[in-house]
């Protein structure tokens, strides 16, 4: 079973512009938002960065007005 990564490349390129957009989508609205409901920017800017998909998922679900 001999697998190139190019095989994959036509799953991995939207999964990674998917990643980069839900990212720099939730910091900017971090950095605009001012108040929080559940934790501080410093908080969720860590949880984003990390938590790379699922943390501005997590984001838009748990602060969104």
């Amino acid at each position: 079973m001999n697998m190139d990564i190019q095989e994959y490349l036509p799953f991995l390129i939207p999964l990674f512009l998917l990643q980069l957009v839900l990212v720099a989508t939730a910091l900017v609205m971090i950095i605009r938002q001012q108040d929080f409901r559940y934790l501080n920017r410093m908080a969720w800017v860590i949880i984003v960065i990390i938590l790379n998909i699922v943390g501005p998922i997590l984001y838009f679900v748990l602060e969104r007005r």
